[in-house]
């Protein structure tokens, strides 16, 4: 039987930089495995194959993406056994800086012909330079375009109905909670659902929320999504329940989602970029604008929100641009080294983590 497969990010792309939050995701194991070397070294072990082969076992795997190569993998979770695998090999930046558990480091620089890299010196750190100043110009975009964000979503929250948001909050935690309480100290994983990539705005919304009560939040920026999901994440974590936070992509001092398992239940920004409109069943929509909105704001502000909206518009795809950019680049430097592994000792070195993982 195959075994429940979750997709998510730990690291993002964001208007603050670079943002990881991989320490939450290992809370609990027994042992990380570590995979260091060269840029995009990495992708020769071929962590999706481990996944899927422990995934066919009956295993619940975490499959954990890559804002900057949405093709690749940062790591591999698997809770029952509770190991980890991590890639921090270049674009792979997030790494563990928290662990209380039993840390295996993977060399895979020792497959590597050294001498083959030694010819190609000037052609590294130019690459490495150029890398570093477009990333660079994506953070410094991402974060302009917070600017203006937050003057969007300003022309909604000076027209915010304070007390119908508190209603709408209560509403909710008594729809959604009812009277549950556990004894027990709440487990919280803080991730990202989707990300700013250079392929554009990749989630895992469906995945992420499949067998679940699903809420969409619908609204406008600054009509209150964030401050209800954080108020319910409270909630859940007062009463002893566990709860995945997923945290913007793009601000992650601002929320998108909330999961908690134990009672059965997701609610989500499902606004752009993750926009998704009722699919299945049982799904709900929460319409915050309706709600805490005055009515007339949208006909009212219609001339500045036009222009706010086109201005955060081009400031995200010219971010966007710069990553596609980057991806280019570190595909180049990737090559490389790539040229310079040695293919037998990669394959030597992953026969050897595939019979520790018991799967070979």
């Amino acid at each position: 039987m195959t075994g429940v497969s979750r997709h998510f990010y730990t690291g993002g792309n964001t208007a603050h930089g670079f943002t990881s939050m991989l320490d939450s995701s290992l809370q609990g194991l027994d042992r990380v495995v570590v995979l260091r070397g060269g840029v995009g070294t990495g992708k020769l072990i071929n962590m999706e194959q481990i996944g899927n082969q422990l995934s066919e076992t009956g295993h619940e795997i975490w499959f954990i993406h890559c804002a900057s190569d949405p093709h690749s993998l940062d790591g591999l979770i698997i809770p029952e056994l509770k190991v980890a695998i991590i890639d921090t090999t270049a674009p792979h930046v997030i790494v563990p800086t928290r662990l209380n558990v039993d840390v295996q480091y993977v060399e895979l620089d020792e497959a590597c012909r050294s001498d083959q890299l030694l010819t190609q010196q000037s052609d590294i750190a130019r690459l490495n330079d150029s890398i570093t100043q477009a990333f660079g110009r994506a953070y410094s975009g991402f974060s302009e375009a917070l600017r203006i964000h937050d003057e969007w979503e300003q022309l909604y929250i000076s027209n915010m109905d304070f007390l119908g948001a508190d209603l709408l909050c209560g509403e909710y935690i008594s729809v959604l909670f009812g009277s549950s309480k556990l004894e027990k100290k709440s487990r919280v994983d803080h991730r990202f659902l989707g990300a700013a990539t250079p392929d554009g705005a990749i989630d895992y919304v469906p995945n992420l929320t499949e067998g679940l009560k699903r809420y969409l939040l619908k609204g406008r920026p600054g009509s209150g999504k964030s401050t209800l999901l954080k108020k319910l994440a409270n909630t859940a974590i007062e009463r002893g329940l566990n709860v995945e936070i997923y945290h913007c992509g793009f601000d992650p001092n601002s929320l998108d989602m909330i999961i908690v398992r134990e009672l059965g239940f997701a609610i989500f920004d499902s606004t752009a970029p993750h926009e998704y409109n009722p699919d299945r069943p049982s799904d709900e929509i929460v319409d915050m604008y309706e709600r805490c909105i005055n009515s007339d704001t949208d006909e009212t502000y219609a001339e500045q929100i036009s222009k706010v909206k086109a201005q955060y518009t081009s400031a995200m795809k010219q971010s966007i641009s710069e990553l596609a950019h980057t991806r280019s680049l570190l595909d180049e430097l990737e090559q490389i080294y790539l040229k310079a592994m040695n293919s037998s000792i990669i394959e030597r070195i992953k026969h050897e983590l595939l019979k520790e993982l018991q799967i070979t």
